[in-house]
């Protein structure tokens, strides 16, 4: 079995410059996290932060990390293709493309793949690997049936990982929903996404939580944790696994995922440490067990009925 590693995705929201590098620098000094994925996924009109970036992969890189670019999930505009471009062009780190744009741009070249990056089958790993892909973080609505047929494929030179914490992202638009729920025009947006550092909550006309709105992008309204699903992901062939970040702990997150790899505390102690960390958070599983995506199965449960 390979030695596990975790990767930090990318901030999805939009937080203001100190916070972002306070953020990075926790990371950097005390989150055992191999792998850092930085840049700005949702929307291109938001602030670049450069400065803190760039303060955040020297010091993650200094920390031994391995820092990736993550292009943008949804490119409309010459504005954006052109961003794209440059990104590719310029990074000499790895870059990992999030849509069709930066695949075509990267192709022939190594580079990782976004799970904005629609990859169900075989076939599709394939053609992703023959155009130079390295590494897949594999879509969040596949269950663990899938990811074993994905997994057992063992497609040559293509890495695969899990996004096992945090929102899950489920669709992207060209219109802002954030600015609209403020009366504002997205050209006229005010950037108020950044008034909900963790996403703006959506409930259903019945006054059930439901969603959870970002800028241009619609995540779940609960959070994924895959924790007591490692060892069935491990066995699976999975080597790598993401966290998605969000306010709180995340670096006793990373460190809580690290113990379970290493086998030093039991999942479900672990589970239970997570969810008093993000004790507002509704934590859910059902995509990895083929359900609505919504629910939270016991796995223990769920195994001794099987």
């Amino acid at each position: 079995m390979q030695q596990a590693s975790l990767t930090l995705g990318p901030v999805l929201f939009n937080w203001p410059a100190d916070r972002l590098a306070d953020f990075y620098r926790r990371i950097a000094d005390e989150a055992p996290v191999d792998t850092v994925v930085l840049g700005e996924v949702v929307c291109a009109k938001r602030p670049v932060h450069a400065k803190a970036l760039a303060e955040a992969v020297g010091r993650l890189e200094r920390a031994g990390k391995e820092v990736v670019f993550a292009t943008m999930a949804l490119v409309m505009q010459p504005r954006e293709r052109q961003l794209v471009r440059e990104l590719v062009g310029q990074s000499d780190r790895p870059v990992e493309a999030n849509d069709a744009t930066a695949l075509a741009l990267l192709r022939g070249q190594p580079h990782h793949v976004g799970p904005y990056v629609a990859a169900y089958n075989e076939v599709a790993l394939k053609v992703l690997a023959e155009g130079g892909a390295t590494r897949l973080c594999i879509g969040p609505d596949l269950g663990i049936a899938d990811i074993r047929s994905l997994a057992a494929a063992a497609v040559p030179g293509i890495v695969l990982e899990v996004t096992v914490f945090g929102r899950l992202p489920l669709a992207i638009s060209a219109r802002c929903y954030h600015a609209r729920a403020h009366g504002l025009r997205k050209d006229g947006c005010q950037f108020v996404c950044d008034r909900d550092p963790d996403g703006m909550p959506v409930d259903s006309i019945d006054g059930d939580p439901f969603l959870t709105v970002n800028g241009v992008q619609v995540l779940s309204g609960s959070h994924v944790s895959l924790m007591p699903e490692l060892e069935s992901l491990r066995e699976a062939g999975i080597s790598r696994f993401r966290l998605t970040p969000h306010s709180g702990d995340m670096a006793t997150t990373a460190e809580l995922f690290r113990a379970v790899l290493d086998g030093h505390v039991a999942p479900e102690e672990g589970q239970r440490q997570i969810a008093a960390l993000f004790p507002e958070a509704r934590f859910a599983n059902g995509f990895f067990h083929s359900g609505a995506g919504k629910f939270w199965i016991d796995s223990t449960l769920r195994a001794a009925v099987e």
